[in-house]
């Protein structure tokens, strides 16, 4: 397992705009206040998301570029990277290993973290195909696509990107997380990045409440005091 001080730089790899924000969120501001090197790749746009929305779907993924960059600065990452596929339509395969492997390789991340690819019975949330497209061929890319100088060659043929190995996966929405990170001091900058989101969050009644209640039911799985707040994930060593 990867101490503190092993990890410099750090790959967040999600399916949608706002994914990162429900999961993460907390535990990036944490690592961006001390320094670490935080980058977002979203697989899709996010243009068949939206409530009650007047917009096209691409008017719709312009949106949520946008919010998720304002989402994102309010924890203090600034580099983002997005893919552009459709939403509502992925699934695990080449192609996708392919994408993700190339911004592995590109950032070069200690740390990488995504979607579990399970489903989770107990709270169905986490798993949208989407989810589970992104987090199994997220875990495909790291190994062993990532590390492979001879996995989709033209990346480092026609690129220049050689290959990669990260250390350490941490999975988010499964049903078993081992790693829980206090995120008690940084839960108002994750609640602002939520906010960010005006599209998917303006309309939720009691929406703060909700989170409230969610990260500090996390928070006393993890054995944390009362008043805290904590964000789980699954860790999976991969050097």
């Amino acid at each position: 397992m990867l101490s503190e001080n092993e990890i410099g730089r750090v790959l967040v790899v999600t399916a949608h705009p706002d994914d990162v924000d429900f999961a993460a969120a907390g535990t990036i501001a944490r690592f961006t206040d001390r320094g670490v090197e935080v980058v977002y790749c979203v697989v899709t746009d996010g243009d068949a998301g939206g409530f009650d929305r007047e917009l096209d779907n691409t008017g719709m993924a312009e949106l949520r570029r946008t919010e998720q960059t304002a989402a994102a600065k309010a924890v203090g990452v600034t580099d983002l990277r997005f893919l552009g596929h459709r939403d509502g339509t992925l699934v695990p395969g080449l192609e996708l290993r392919r994408d993700i492997a190339r911004v592995i390789r590109q950032v070069r991340p200690d740390l990488v973290i995504t979607h579990t690819p399970e489903r989770n019975y107990s709270f169905i949330a986490p798993s949208h195909p989407d989810h589970r497209a992104v987090g199994a061929s997220a875990l495909d890319a790291v190994y062993p696509d990532a590390r492979n100088p001879y996995a989709f060659p033209e990346l480092l043929r026609d690129e220049g990107l050689d290959a990669w190995t990260v250390r350490e996966v941490w999975l988010n929405g499964g049903p078993s997380p081992d790693h829980f990170v206090d995120v008690t001091g940084t839960f108002d900058r994750k609640i602002a990045a939520l906010r960010a989101h005006a599209s998917q969050t303006s309309h939720v009644e009691g929406f703060e409440e909700f989170l409230r209640s969610r990260f500090s039911q996390i928070a006393a799985e993890a054995g944390l005091p009362e008043g805290s707040y904590a964000e789980g994930f699954q860790r999976v060593v991969t050097e």
